[in-house]
C-alpha cells in the first residue's frame, strides 16, 4: 500500500505496526511483526533518517534516547507531515510522465516521414505476442473492443484477468463479442459470469471471422496463421489507418447483431431475439401447465379457447426444441423463462 510513497514491504510492516501504538521499542516491534531484531533496528534507523519516525522522550525528561540504544522507543512522525513530500514528489513524477507520454504520442502521430510499412507490425513468438496483447489492454484509456474465438493460444485465459481488472478500474469501456465455440471450453461459464459481474459487456454470436482486440481505436491486434511462421504464435498489430477503421466497423457490426449474455443461477445464457422468446401470454400458459393444470382448465382461467392454449403450448415446445412437456419444463427452467 505504501510502496508508491517510497516504503518497501519490510519497511511498511514496521511502519504500520508502529502506527497502532503510541511508542514501541525495536524489540517490541520485532516480536510483533516476526522480523529479526537486527533488521528491525536497521529499518527504524532508516525511517528515523528519513523523518518518518522519531525517538520518543521519557515522561518527565526533555532529552531523547540515543538512536543507537536498544532501549530506545520510537513513535511515528505525523503522516500528514512526514509523507506529504513523498506524495507531492510522486504526483510531480506522474505529471512529468504524462507530459512526456503526450509529447511522444503527438510526435509519433505527426512525424512527416512515416513509412507506409509501419501501419502494420508483425509480432512473432509466444512471449512477444503475450507482451503486446497486455500492452494494448493496459494502455487503453477509453475503450477496449474484443473478439473471442475458440481456445486461446499465446495468452492463456488465466493471464488476461489482471489486465482486464486494471482496465475496468480505470473506467475503460470494455465490450466483448464471443463466438459460440468459445463457450465450449471447460469451466468457461464461471469465468464469463465473473467477467459480467465485474462490468465487462459480453455478447454472443454463432461465429466470428477472426480473433481481435482493439485499444482506444488507435491500435488493434489480430492473430496470424501459425503455419506461416514455423508453427509459432504470431500476430499483426495494426496502427491507426483505414485498415484499423475497417476492423472497428466490423466489430460494431457484429456487436449490433450479437445477443447479450447474462448470468443466472443455472449458468450463462444468451438473450434471444424477440421473435424467439415466449410472449407474455405463452408464459402464462407455461406457468399453469407446470403447475399441473390441464389445457381445458388453463383455457378457462385465462379466458381463452382451448385451441389458443394448445397453439401457445406448441410454439413454446418449438422454441425449446422439446418433444414432450417434460422436456419443455426442463428447458424453461434452464433458460430462465420463469
Amino acid at each position: 500500500m505504501l510502496k508508491a510513497l517510497g516504503l518497501g514491504p519490510a519497511e511498511e510492516t514496521i511502519y504500520t505496526a508502529l502506527l497502532a501504538r503510541p511508542t514501541a521499542s525495536a524489540q517490541e516491534l520485532a516480536r510483533q511483526t516476526g522480523a529479526e531484531q537486527a533488521e528491525t533496528e536497521r529499518i527504524l534507523r532508516d525511517l528515523l533518517t528519513r523523518g518518518l519516525v522519531a525517538i520518543a522522550t521519557e515522561a518527565g525528561s526533555g532529552a531523547p534516547h540515543s538512536a543507537d540504544c536498544r532501549s530506545a522507543r520510537y513513535r511515528l512522525t505525523p503522516p500528514s507531515v512526514a509523507l506529504a513530500p513523498f506524495l507531492v514528489e510522486q504526483r510531480n513524477a506522474l505529471h512529468r510522465a504524462e507530459a512526456a507520454f503526450s509529447m511522444l504520442t503527438e510526435q509519433y502521430r505527426t512525424t512527416a516521414a512515416h513509412p507506409a510499412g509501419s501501419v502494420v507490425e508483425v509480432v512473432v513468438g509466444v512471449e512477444q505476442v503475450a507482451h503486446r496483447f497486455h500492452q494494448l489492454q493496459r494502455g487503453a484509456q477509453q475503450e477496449l473492443l474484443v473478439f473471442l474465438v475458440g481456445d486461446p493460444i499465446a495468452v492463456p485465459r488465466e493471464d488476461t484477468g489482471m489486465s482486464e481488472s486494471s482496465a475496468l478500474d480505470r473506467g475503460v469501456d470494455f465490450r466483448v463479442v464471443a463466438a459460440r465455440n468459445y463457450l465450449d471450453a471447460p469451466d468457461i461459464a464461471k469465468e464469463v459470469r465473473a467477467a459480467i459481474a465485474t462490468g465487462i459487456e459480453l455478447r454472443l454470436v454463432d461465429s466470428l471471422p477472426l480473433k481481435m482486440v482493439v485499444s482506444d481505436r488507435e491500435r488493434a491486434m489480430v492473430p496470424l496463421d501459425m503455419t506461416d511462421y514455423g508453427g509459432e504464435p504470431s500476430a499483426i498489430v495494426v496502427h491507426r489507418s483505414g485498415l484499423l477503421t475497417a476492423l472497428v466497423h466490423l466489430f460494431e457490426k457484429e456487436w449490433a447483431q450479437a445477443r447479450p449474455l447474462y448470468a443466472t443461477t443455472t449458468g450463462v445464457h444468451a438473450e434471444q431475439p424477440a421473435d424467439q422468446r415466449p410472449t407474455e401470454g405463452e408464459l402464462e400458459v407455461l406457468a399453469l401447465l407446470l403447475a399441473g393444470i390441464s389445457d381445458r382448465r388453463a383455457a378457462s382461467q385465462l379466458g381463452v379457447s382451448i385451441r389458443t392454449v394448445e397453439r401457445r403450448t406448441r410454439r413454446l415446445m418449438d422454441l425449446a426444441g422439446a418433444d414432450s412437456r417434460l422436456q419443455l419444463g426442463w428447458h424453461a427452467a434452464h433458460a430462465g423463462w420463469l
